[in-house]
């Protein structure tokens, strides 16, 4: 009964910050991470200046919280905004406290999953 329990809230939590998120995404534009065509992991070969016009190119490795699911990387934007504070993420998001430590438990888990394939990040 509890993993069902589990299951809605971590439905009702997804599916509140994407209404949370929906201004937020009309002004930006997901980043792909993976090939469209074969799913392997994307890099990035040049940045550009939108004032100036610079470009800077090489081959660098997207960072780690960039291979989290955009609901994931939502998250953890407002853990940040809360101060790291799992009671007041609950609070917010209308869920048990259960819920969020759980939901951050699988994020922590797939950043380690992350950063040990790609190796660590560097500035």
């Amino acid at each position: 009964m509890n993993q069902v329990v589990d299951k809605v809230q971590h439905w009702i939590y997804d599916n509140k910050v994407a209404i949370d998120m929906s201004k937020q995404e009309r002004r930006l534009q997901i980043l792909p991470t993976a090939c469209p065509s074969c799913g392997a992991q994307l890099v990035v070969e040049r940045l550009v200046c939108p004032e100036c016009g610079t470009s800077v190119q090489g081959s660098y490795s997207l960072p780690v919280l960039c291979g989290l699911s955009r609901s994931d990387q939502e998250f953890v934007v407002e853990f940040v905004k809360a101060s790291g504070s799992l009671k007041e993420m609950a609070r917010l998001l209308g869920v048990s406290y259960p819920t969020v430590r759980s939901r951050l438990d699988e994020i922590i888990a797939a950043i380690e999953r992350g950063a040990a394939e790609k190796g660590s990040c560097s500035d």
